[in-house]
């Protein structure tokens, strides 16, 4: 698989990032939410270069123009529920794709809050053989949320490519899912920036916090 870092590129998304991890602007809920759909828009276009086009004719008033789209027939998929604002903002980008949903949370399993769990209750997908599926997951920390995700997912069909997408992402998480996917050719993983330690309650340092807590509100 072949793992990308947009980070080590001078983009605008690096601002986008930036806020996002900043303390003072992170009070500002819906500018949180806003940046997550910003970096979803940029993260988009940069996927879109990796897809597959051919020439169409499009009618113009005044003739045919040829034109240059992709064929890929795409499902964007989401975790829940800090995946939604970055869900979002790819899917301004890929207007026409299909869509999945699917409900994982962590859970601790000791009294420490160091042992992470992760369970699975709830997917919705179309059939996904021989599509694009880009799976939008903000953070990776473990690594163990997306991959369970994306099991759930094949449930409904064995996707052509893959693009496992990122916001936030610890080194571990990486390697974890480096080592999930091995030598897949037709695997990509997306990150706006990889950072290089987890605490230990699983959180990515120096990350940004919880994201789905400074995009919706605490929970019990």
């Amino acid at each position: 698989m072949k793992v990308i870092n947009l980070a080590e590129m001078n983009s605008v998304l690096n601002q986008f990032v930036a806020e996002l991890r900043d303390v003072n602007v992170q009070s500002d809920r819906a500018k949180f939410r806003h940046n997550l759909v910003r970096v979803g828009h940029v993260m988009a276009f940069e996927l879109s270069k990796q897809l597959t086009y051919s020439q169409k004719l499009v009618q113009t008033p005044l003739g045919e123009a040829p034109v240059m789209t992709h064929d890929n027939e795409i499902v964007l998929a989401t975790l829940f529920r800090a995946g939604l604002p970055f869900h979002q903002g790819m899917l301004e980008v890929f207007d026409r794709a299909d869509n999945a949903f699917v409900s994982a949370y962590r859970y601790y399993k000791d009294k420490e809050c160091e042992d992470v769990g992760i369970q699975i209750e709830y997917i919705a997908s179309p059939g996904l053989t021989g599509k694009t599926l880009i799976v939008a997951d903000p953070m990776l920390a473990t690594g163990g949320s997306m991959e369970l995700g994306y099991k759930a997912l094949c449930t409904k069909g064995i996707p052509a490519e893959v693009h496992l997408c990122c916001i936030i992402a610890s080194k571990r998480g990486v390697d974890y899912i480096e080592k999930a996917f091995g030598d897949a050719e037709n695997v990509t993983l997306w990150c706006a920036a990889i950072d290089p330690d987890m605490n230990e309650h699983a959180y990515i340092v120096p990350g940004l916090g919880d994201a789905g807590d400074l995009a919706f509100g605490g929970k019990l």
